[in-house]
C-alpha cells in the first residue's frame, strides 16, 4: 500500500494505559453526570440569551467545563521525561502541528533524508473497541508486575530520499511492543510521487507495483534490511517512543478539543 494509504488505514496503538485512560474517562463522565445540578428554567432563559440560542447551552457548557477540569488535572503540566530525553538524545526531529492527527519525525543520515509519519486518527476508537481486553490486561498486571505490557499496533510509513537521485524508497510497517514489523518496501523512480502527501500523488501511487510482502523475501535479505534500518535509528528505542508519543498527543488534543468546543458554545 502507499505511504498515504498506510496512514489512512491506521489500526491503532499505544499501551495498556490507553484502555485504562478510556476507562477513567468513562468513570469521570458518570461522576460528572451525577454532580451536574439541573438548571432552573429561569436560569436557562437567561443563559440562552447569553450563550446562544439553545436552552441546553448552559448545561452543555457546564458539562464541558467539568470534563476539561478533570482532564487538565490528569495531564502533567510539564513536558514528560520520555519526550525531553528523546529530544535531547535522539537524532530524530519531531514535527507536530497542534490540531492535526499526523506526526512526523525526520532525520538525515549521510546523504539520505528520512521521514517517518504516523497518525493518532483512529486511536480513540480502538481504545473503546478494546476496552474490555484492556481491563483484563490491567488486572493481570496488578497480579503480576513482571507481566509484559501489551500494546496495539500503530501503522507507520517511512520514506528515504537522496538529493543525488530522483527516486524514493518507502516502507510500510507496524509499530508494536518495541519493534517495527515491515509490511512491504516500495520504490518510486519519481521521488515526489513516492513522498508527497497529496490526493494527486496518492492516486498516482495506486498504479505502481508496491513490492512483495516483506515476509516472503529470502531470510538473509530480510536480515540485511533489518540491519539497514537499525543503522539509521529505526530500532526498538524509536518503536517504543512512537506509541508513547501517540498517547501523549491524543491526550493533549482531547484537552484542546474540550477547551475549543466549550469556548464556541459559550460565545
Amino acid at each position: 500500500m502507499s505511504a498515504l494509504r498506510a496512514l489512512r488505514q491506521l489500526t491503532a496503538s499505544s499501551s495498556r494505559s490507553l484502555a485504562a485512560r478510556a476507562a477513567t474517562r468513562s468513570v469521570a463522565r458518570s461522576a460528572l453526570a451525577a454532580r451536574v445540578v439541573p438548571v432552573a428554567s429561569r436560569t436557562f432563559s437567561v443563559s440562552a440569551r447569553r450563550l446562544g440560542e439553545g436552552a441546553s447551552d448552559a448545561a452543555l457548557s457546564q458539562r464541558l467545563a467539568e470534563e476539561l477540569k478533570y482532564e487538565k488535572e490528569a495531564t502533567p503540566a510539564e513536558e514528560p521525561e520520555f519526550l525531553t530525553n528523546f529530544k535531547k538524545n535522539s537524532p530524530w526531529s519531531l514535527q507536530d502541528t497542534p490540531g492535526l492527527d499526523e506526526v512526523t519525525l525526520v532525520r538525515k543520515f549521510g546523504n539520505e533524508d528520512i521521514r517517518l509519519i504516523f497518525s493518532i486518527g483512529d486511536l480513540q476508537s480502538e481504545q473503546e473497541a478494546e476496552f474490555e481486553e484492556g481491563e483484563e490486561a490491567a488486572e493481570e498486571s496488578a497480579e503480576d508486575p513482571e507481566a509484559p505490557i501489551h500494546s496495539y499496533p500503530l501503522r507507520c510509513s517511512f520514506s528515504f530520499t537522496k538529493p543525488s537521485t530522483p527516486g524514493a524508497l518507502t516502507i510500510d510497517a507496524m509499530c508494536q511492543e518495541g519493534t517495527f514489523v515491515i509490511d512491504n518496501i516500495s520504490f518510486y523512480s519519481d521521488g515526489k510521487v513516492g513522498t508527497e502527501l497529496t490526493a494527486e500523488a496518492d492516486w498516482k501511487r495506486r498504479g505502481f507495483y508496491i513490492g512483495p510482502q516483506f515476509e516472503t523475501l529470502d531470510i538473509s535479505l530480510q536480515d540485511e534490511f533489518d540491519k539497514f534500518l537499525a543503522e539509521r535509528g529505526i530500532d526498538s528505542n524509536l518503536a517504543y517512543f512512537v506509541p508513547e508519543y501517540a498517547e501523549y498527543k491524543e491526550q493533549k488534543e482531547y484537552v484542546s478539543w474540550l477547551k475549543n468546543v466549550r469556548e464556541f458554545v459559550d460565545a
